[in-house]
């Protein structure tokens, strides 16, 4: 324990980090570790380049997109509070941790559909729109679909989500689409931890 403890006390804001995202302190000095070695320049900062060398995004066919989700729009360095952060929305769901009034925690259902649905908003005006579906259909199903295939998929999506009519889905559109899915399952860094 005491060795821990004193690795602990060289990350700043380790116990705010801790007590933020429920990250147990063995898993805040793992992903401290994986940090470092993504930061290939020891500049404390990561760059999206460092991100792309993770193997698990690099073979992702929506690996940028998820690696610019980690990059608010302006910036293009991250540290690692905000890296751990992020991370924070694959935590497997807290079923026991108290409840902050004020914010919903990272990993909780919606917190991880906001993550996702920002992979599909590229614009960021709070819609997909069928271009920014088809974009990521494009992606994910690449040549082994035809354009036609994936234009008929992406119309049956909007039709299926789109409860208001705007040919577009909402968030609150796409958190009803997926509510039979196991968003737990979909979105975890269990691997990312060992």
């Amino acid at each position: 324990m005491g060795t821990s403890s004193s690795k602990l006390k060289r990350i700043p804001n380790a116990q705010e980090l801790i007590e933020e995202t429920g990250f147990s302190v063995a898993h805040i000095l793992r992903l401290h570790e994986r940090f470092e070695s993504l930061d290939k320049n020891e500049t404390g900062e990561l760059r999206p380049e460092d991100l792309e060398t993770v193997r698990e995004l690099d073979m992702n066919p929506i690996g940028d997109r998820i690696v610019n989700a980690f990059f608010p729009p302006g910036r293009d360095t991250l540290d690692f509070p905000s890296f751990v952060r992020i991370l924070a929305h694959f935590r497997p769901s807290d079923t026991n941790r108290p409840k902050d009034a004020t914010q919903e925690p990272a990993n909780s259902r919606t917190g991880k559909l906001r993550f996702v649905f920002q992979l599909y908003d590229l614009d960021k005006d709070g819609k997909i729109s069928r271009f920014e579906l088809l974009q990521v259909l494009r992606a994910m199903l690449g040549l082994q679909v035809t354009e036609e295939q994936l234009q008929s998929i992406a119309e049956r999506a909007i039709q299926e989500a789109d409860m208001d009519s705007d040919d577009a889905i909402s968030f609150d559109e796409f958190k009803k689409s997926l509510e039979k899915v196991d968003i737990e399952h979909k979105m975890s860094i269990r691997r990312f931890l060992k």
